[in-house]
C-alpha cells in the first residue's frame, strides 16, 4: 500500500496519513515525491493552486484557476452558462440596491459572488426580506428564481477530454429539520443509485457535464448542484471539487481502486466509463458545533467515538487539546453508514450519532428522509399499477 499524506490535516486524517504543516504544498509534495496530489478546499483551487504543481510537473488533481472560477463568481459561471446554453435558473447581475429587478416572482434566491463556504444564498420570499438580504450580503451579487424540484448533487472526475460520473447524492443544506433555518456547508447527504435513473443521468452529461469540458478542457472534480425540475435539469451552482458532505457516502460505497483512478485522471488518461459501486446505499449525518452555521464555539470535548462500530466516523472541525479530542470548527463529525437499503443506512447511521456527544452539538433528525418518501411512494404506485 502506498503511503498517504495530508496537509494540514486533522486527527482524524493522522489515523490514516502523516499529516504536514505547511504554506507551500508545491515544496511539500516535491520533498515527499508524490505520486499525486488531491486539492480537498476551493479556496486554493480558486487561487491557482493547480497551475503552480504543473508549472513544476507536478501531477495533481483539480481545475486550472481559469476553470475554478467557476466556482469562485456566481456571475461567471452564470454567464458561462448563458453563453453555452446550459440549463439553468432565470437571473440578474446586480451590482447594488436600485439595481434589483421587480419581475421575479417570489421566493427568489439571492447569491453572494464570491466564495462564501456555502452559506452566501439566501432565498428570499418577498420584498422585506429581500431589503433584508440586501442589506447583509456584499455585492455584486445574483438574483435568480427560485426552482421547484428535488435537488441532487452530480459529480463527475474529468483528465480534459473525458468525465467519468460518480454514484448520485443529495445534499441537505439547511441547518435545521425540514429545511428550515439558514444554508449552511451541508448538514448531511446520502447516496442512493435510485436518485437518478439512466435516461436522466444521460441527459445530465449531454446538456450539463460534456459542454462544460468541451469548452473548457476540465481538469479534477467537477461539482454539478442540480434542481430536477418538470422540464429537466437545471444548474443551481457548480463546485470545482469533492463535494462536502457527498463525498463520506460516496466512499463508502466505491469499490474502484480510487488511488489508480485519480492518478489516471491527474495524467489525462481516464480510460473507463463507469466506475464499480456497492449497490448499497449510504448515509452521512454532520454534527456540527454550537452556534453553526455563524459564530462557532470550539474547544469543547468529544466523547464517545471509541463506541461507534456501526459507521465511520470522518472529522472534520476537530483537533488534539492535551489526550482530549475538542471541537475546532463549524461541522466537527460526519458520521457515515451504509447498508443493503437506505432505511438501514440511515438508521445505521444515527445509531452510531447517538452514541457521540460534544456539548452544544446539534445535527439534523431527517436526513434521508426525502428520498425514503419518495421511494416509498414510486414502490406504492408500481404496486397499484401491478
Amino acid at each position: 500500500m502506498k503511503a498517504v499524506f495530508a496537509a494540514p490535516g486533522n486527527p482524524g486524517a493522522a489515523e490514516v496519513a502523516t499529516c504536514y504543516e505547511t504554506a507551500d504544498y508545491v515544496e511539500l509534495a516535491e520533498h515527499l515525491d508524490a505520486d499525486v496530489t488531491v486539492v480537498g478546499p476551493e479556496v486554493p483551487l480558486v487561487a491557482g493552486i493547480v497551475d503552480r504543481f504543473r508549472a513544476r510537473n507536478l501531477a495533481i488533481v483539480g481545475p486550472t484557476a481559469e476553470n475554478a472560477a467557476l466556482e469562485g463568481s456566481k456571475i461567471h459561471s452564470k454567464r458561462f452558462m448563458e453563453k453555452l446554453g446550459i440549463p439553468t435558473a432565470r437571473f440578474q447581475i446586480v451590482a447594488g440596491p436600485a439595481d434589483v429587478s421587480r419581475d421575479f416572482r417570489y421566493p427568489v434566491v439571492l447569491k453572494t459572488d464570491g466564495l462564501a463556504a456555502g452559506k452566501g444564498v439566501v432565498i428570499a420570499a418577498n420584498r422585506a426580506e429581500v431589503d433584508a438580504a440586501l442589506a447583509t450580503l456584499p455585492f455584486p451579487m445574483v438574483i435568480e428564481e427560485f426552482l421547484e424540484g428535488e435537488e441532487v448533487s452530480f459529480i463527475v472526475l474529468c483528465d480534459g477530454k473525458r468525465a467519468v460520473p460518480l454514484e448520485p447524492s443529495q445534499d441537505h443544506k439547511r441547518i435545521f429539520d425540514s429545511d428550515e433555518g439558514p444554508n449552511t456547508g451541508g448538514m448531511g447527504a446520502y447516496s442512493d443509485s435510485r436518485i437518478l435513473d439512466a435516461p436522466e443521468r444521460a441527459a445530465i452529461m449531454d446538456a450539463i457535464i460534456e459542454p462544460v469540458v468541451r469548452a473548457t478542457g476540465y481538469t479534477g472534480f467537477l461539482y454539478a448542484g442540480l434542481m430536477m425540475t418538470p422540464a429537466g435539469p437545471s444548474v443551481l451552482e457548480f463546485n470545482v471539487r469533492l463535494g462536502d458532505p457527498e463525498t463520506q457516502p460516496l466512499m463508502m460505497r466505491l469499490q474502484s481502486d480510487w488511488g489508480e483512478v485519480l492518478m489516471a485522471a491527474a495524467r489525462g488518461s481516464l480510460d473507463c466509463d463507469r466506475l464499480d459501486w456497492s449497490s448499497d446505499p449510504a448515509t452521512c449525518v454532520v454534527m456540527s458545533a454550537e452556534g453553526y452555521p455563524g459564530t462557532v464555539r470550539s474547544g469543547d470535548k468529544i466523547s464517545g467515538l471509541e463506541s461507534v462500530d456501526s459507521a465511520v466516523v470522518f472529522q472534520a472541525g476537530t483537533k488534539r487539546q492535551g489526550a482530549d479530542l475538542v471541537t475546532a470548527g463549524g461541522r466537527v463529525l460526519g458520521v457515515t453508514a451504509s447498508a443493503p437499503d437506505l432505511q438501514g443506512s440511515i438508521s445505521a447511521a444515527y445509531a452510531a450519532a447517538d452514541k457521540i456527544h460534544f456539548k452544544g452539538m446539534h445535527y439534523r433528525k431527517d436526513i434521508g428522509a426525502k428520498g425514503l418518501r419518495r421511494y416509498n411512494n414510486l414502490d406504492r404506485a408500481r404496486s397499484s399499477v401491478g
